[in-house]
């Protein structure tokens, strides 16, 4: 953008540094979003942000880089980690982590697939499969006959296991996919989200789509109430570094960070909560073991093994857990765990 503009980043305020390159992102890697619509967009969000001033600079830039940053970008090389950030549009650490972990031809391949435009799939309400459409049907939608919600995720939310007549938890609920998914066998649902705006749009999503056995509770899930206790199941859809849904919010990869102490904290709130032989399923939507198997393993929990029944989601290295991966899948990227805190009692027969 330098070399296009020919004024250095750094001399811009904040807003409108954050407008071009945006509009850049979207010029070099979006397929289907014409140019004129990424650079009226960019120039609409200065003049929003009180940069007027600075509009005709973004519409220039922009409109010049529509037309040499393509070809700029792919003749970058790829060989390195830190040349494929800088190719790919990733901070380094993202890059380093994939490529330690994954292998110079699997990190690029993820790379890649988080800069393709993400599936469009809903969970169709009261039923078990997920259906991968072309657009939402808003009609549908706010009729709570379907909810937006990726297959990976919607595998987070069957792998919990829930039966009929259990009462489940929730730890991390907002917005309330994986709730409303796990409300329709258990007998009580308990929602627990910790910011006040979030928690209001839960209840409403839960309210449209028609379930009266969820309790939403607004709260730090590591400060609940004592009496929300003895659930056969806990869901802890942790809070993490996102690096599984870059491909549908690809701003989101220059402020993530890892969150893996928060992580074990809420394993174990959730083996506080759970009964003896009641499950804990850890899910994250993030491709990166220190978030993954490494907070399983430091948290004590025995793991009750899911590649059996999901072997096409399997993890490569650990299949007792789950992992979708973008470029494999065609969804989200999720890792899943089952866990229990002690090990199930065998039932004699009579």
């Amino acid at each position: 953008l330098e070399a296009i503009g020919g004024r250095p980043l750094a001399d811009l305020d904040v807003p409108v540094r954050a407008a071009l390159r945006l509009g850049a992102y979207e010029l070099a890697f979006l397929d289907g979003v014409p140019a004129r619509a990424s650079v009226n967009e960019a120039v609409e969000l200065v003049r929003a942000a009180g940069a007027a001033r600075a509009t005709g600079l973004v519409n220039a830039v922009l409109r010049k880089a529509s037309e040499q940053i393509r070809p700029l970008v792919e003749a970058l090389p790829e060989g390195s980690a830190n040349e494929a950030a800088l190719k790919h549009s990733y901070p380094d650490w993202i890059a380093e982590t994939w490529w330690r972990e994954w292998g110079t031809e699997e990190a690029l391949a993820l790379m890649k697939a988080q800069n393709e435009p993400p599936e469009t799939a809903v969970r169709v309400v009261g039923a078990a499969d997920a259906r991968v459409v072309e657009r939402i049907d808003p009609e549908e939608l706010e009729q709570g006959r379907i909810w937006p919600q990726s297959r990976g995720s919607q595998l987070a939310g069957q792998a919990v296991g829930v039966r009929e007549g259990e009462r489940v938890l929730d730890l991390c609920a907002a917005p309330g996919g994986k709730t409303m998914q796990l409300a329709e066998t258990a007998a009580e649902a308990v929602a627990v989200e910790l910011h006040e705006g979030r928690a209001r749009e839960l209840e409403e999503n839960v309210k449209r789509l028609g379930f009266d056995n969820v309790t939403v509770v607004n709260a730090d899930a590591r400060e609940l109430p004592r009496e929300l206790t003895g659930f056969h199941r806990v869901l802890v859809d942790a809070p993490c570094s996102g690096l599984g849904v870059l491909a549908s919010r690809p701003d989101l990869r220059w402020r993530a960070q890892p969150l893996p102490e928060l992580q074990r904290e809420l394993l174990g709130v959730a083996a506080e909560r759970v009964k003896p032989e009641g499950t804990i399923t850890y899910s994250v939507c993030t491709i990166a073991g220190a978030e993954n198997e490494d907070v399983v393993d430091a948290s004590g929990l025995l793991v009750e093994p899911l590649g059996g029944e999901w072997p096409q989601y399997a993890h490569p290295r650990r299949p007792e857990f789950l992992l979708t991966l973008p470029h494999k899948h065609g969804t989200s990227g999720f890792f899943v765990a089952r866990l229990r805190t002690k090990a199930p009692t065998s039932r004699r027969r009579p």
